[in-house]
């Protein structure tokens, strides 16, 4: 099963995407969708009050320690 390996944020500092053990680029849209399918693992999702799903490692509080792609 694929894991994130690293990231890419914009410049607020948002993560926009991810790159995975396979090599992929994947849309942050794209990693909720593969990580409840069960595609990605190491993945955490929560949704907050409004509804908005948000994602975290499992062993971790944030993505701080993940390398940036660009």
């Amino acid at each position: 099963m694929e894991t994130i390996t690293a990231l890419h944020r914009n410049h607020f500092g948002q993560i926009i995407s991810f790159v995975t053990s396979e090599g992929r680029v994947i849309s942050y849209q794209k990693a909720i969708m593969e990580a409840e399918n069960g595609v990605i693992s190491g993945l955490q999702m929560e949704s907050d009050i409004t509804g908005n799903i948000s994602l975290k490692p499992e062993d971790s509080h944030s993505f701080d320690d993940y390398p940036n792609l660009f």
